[in-house]
């Protein structure tokens, strides 16, 4: 073991089936992700747990998350924190992962993301989805993150003169991957001709722009050294950046200067470019978001960045795949959980054991980018397969 590279590698993988509404307990969920990756990674202890997870404390009346799942995992005893950063908990929970491996602290650790969401009515859900806006500013006037991304997406339409039929093809393509995808909630293709149909939720934001609310959980082994003879992937780096949680407080909203912030600074500790991802999973909760991260990390210009989904890029065999398993858009996102599923699904890729959603590229390299708020708190992470 001594003579092995050390780094940060996935070693094991755990995902539990994305549903509208689980028959699990929320403890259940964690601890059950957690024993599957564990498994996987052939360990039975590790140094800590890092546990992402943004709204138990107002649904289920429960904090302490960390510990609670330690114990229900049979790691009682095990270091464990939970970690909030609204739907980028997971990319947070990541983060605190890769710090711990790489400090020398730890030599395994395991990051588990769980969400459980459903067991209350959908108008106390999107309340409390609210609290991670600027609640003074917004929250506390009546603002969700439907209204606050569909002023979002009304002011880039109307700066670039863009029509929001194009915005379908984000939908179009995430329903698409999920139906291949055993773990995703929704199994149903749809059309771009379906997507004009759809229901306006606020302004030009349609249903299919919008990611759903639903019950997840996965997670990944951390580890310092890789498995012997086994296809590895490393964490080569990550990176975290904020931007004003309030959007009025930009200077320009349409910039996604906390995605762009966050990715390239994870692009140069990589010793890499953008022309070095094979493989973007970005933050996809609403279409607007997934075209502004595509343009802040300069894979297509300002005010271009819906082409790539008109024009096919975005799909399994396209230049920049996306949402391979169905992004959040369709295989769910469970808010506090998807940025850990974004791992799982991008190590898959990797490995080369991504089964029908397999892309169509030899993929080496990828970026995911978990996103708290209207893209208030980015953590960007690249991987890489090893050998």
């Amino acid at each position: 073991m001594s003579q092995q590279r050390d780094g940060v590698f996935i070693t094991g993988i755990g995902q539990l089936k994305v549903e509208k509404s689980s028959p699990l307990r929320l403890r259940e969920m964690g601890a059950m992700a957690i024993k599957m990756a564990m498994q996987d990674a052939g360990i039975e202890k590790v140094d800590a747990i890092y546990l992402g997870n943004m709204l138990s404390g107002m649904i289920s009346k429960q904090q302490q998350l960390g510990s609670i799942i330690a114990g229900e995992a049979g790691l009682n005893g095990t270091e464990a924190v939970t970690l909030e950063a609204a739907c980028g908990s997971g990319g947070a929970a990541i983060r605190n992962g890769y710090m711990a491996i790489k400090s020398g602290l730890c030599e395994n650790v395991v990051v588990c993301c769980v969400e459980h969401m459903s067991h209350d009515d959908k108008v106390f859900i999107t309340q409390s989805i609210a609290t991670a806006s600027d609640w003074e500013i917004e929250g506390s006037q009546g603002h969700s993150f439907v209204t606050l991304n569909a002023a979002l997406m009304q002011a880039y339409l109307d700066h670039y003169k863009v029509s929001a039929d194009h915005f379908g093809y984000f939908g179009v393509n995430a329903h698409k991957n999920a139906m291949r995808n055993p773990n995703a909630l929704f199994h149903k293709e749809i059309t771009i001709e379906d997507y004009l149909q759809s229901k306006i939720l606020y302004d030009s934001l349609r249903i299919f722009d919008a990611s759903p609310i639903c019950d997840g959980s996965a997670a990944i082994v951390l580890s310092k050294y890789p498995i012997q003879n086994k296809v590895s992937v490393e964490i080569k780096s990550s990176a975290a950046a904020t931007e004003f949680v309030g959007v009025a407080k930009r200077q320009n909203a349409l910039a996604a200067d906390g995605i762009r912030l966050s990715g390239n600074k994870a692009l140069q500790m990589a010793n890499a470019t953008i022309q070095d991802i094979d493989i973007f999973e970005l933050h996809d909760a609403y279409s607007i978001i997934a075209v502004l991260s595509l343009e802040a990390m300069g894979f297509a210009q300002q005010g271009e960045g819906w082409r790539l989904a008109v024009e096919g890029d975005i799909t399994l065999d396209g230049k920049l795949p996306i949402s391979t398993f169905g992004g959040l858009k369709a295989r769910g996102h469970p808010i506090g959980a998807s940025g850990v599923y974004q791992a799982v699904e991008s190590y898959l890729q990797l490995i080369g054991k991504a089964g029908d959603n397999q892309v169509k590229k030899d993929a080496r390299t990828a970026l995911i980018q978990s996103i708290g708020g209207t893209a208030s708190s980015v953590f960007s992470h690249v991987l890489q397969r090893v050998g």
